[in-house]
Formats: structure tokens, sequence, C-alpha cells
């Protein structure tokens, strides 16, 4: 089991590394295109988003990994969580359900991680 979870974390970090790195540097404009949620926010709040994506990535496996404060790493899948509840939240009045789907099946990825390292 413990090796599935490891899989999941290296999984999460990597969707999460690439979504806070595209989150946090690009343009809103060019976001847009491929995020249209995005022009329901501010670029401050994007931003934050995409800050909060990058140091879940890191958060849920170096810990872990190196063995340095690794209740850091469910803390993280928790904050992950938190991040695809709230985006949940925001596509549901919008119908926009395939972005639900994918947002549920990250929560539930990051809740398993978070059970099994808590």
């Amino acid at each position: 089991m413990n090796i599935a979870v490891w899989i999941i974390q290296v999984i999460l970090a990597l969707m999460f590394l690439m979504a806070g790195i595209m989150k946090s540097t690009q343009p809103k404009d060019k976001l847009v295109k491929s995020l249209p949620w995005v022009n329901d926010f501010s670029l401050q709040t994007v931003r934050f988003i995409g800050i909060s994506e990058l140091l879940g990535a890191i958060g849920i496996v170096v810990p872990q990994l190196t063995g340095i404060y690794p209740i850091l790493s469910p803390i993280a899948a928790v904050g992950l969580a938190v991040i695809m509840v709230l985006a949940s939240v925001h596509h549901l009045p919008k119908k926009e359900y395939k972005e639900v789907g994918f947002n549920t099946t990250l929560l539930i990825l990051a809740v398993v991680v978070a059970l099994y390292r808590f």
C-alpha cells in the first residue's frame, strides 16, 4: 500500500506543480484561453491559488521523502483537498461538470494520501 500512496503523491505533486507554475507565472489573458474561470477572479487571487498549489505540490512529497517533518505531507494533502473542494464549489453552479469531475478525482486522491500518511 505504501508504494501505491507514493505513486499517488507523485502524481498529485506533478499535477499541482504544473498547474501552480502556470497560474503563478502566466499573464491573465493567456490563462483565460485554457482556464475560462480565471475571468471570475482577480489576478492576485489566481496567483494566490497558483502559489498555494506549488507549495502543496512540494509539501506532499518533500517532507515524507526527506523524513524532515513528515507530518507536513498529510497536511499538504489536506490543503490540496480544500483547494479542490473550493474549485468544485465554484464550477458546480456553472454546470461545469467536466471540471467538477476532475477536481473530485484530485480531491479523492489527496484524501487518500492524507488518511494514509496521518
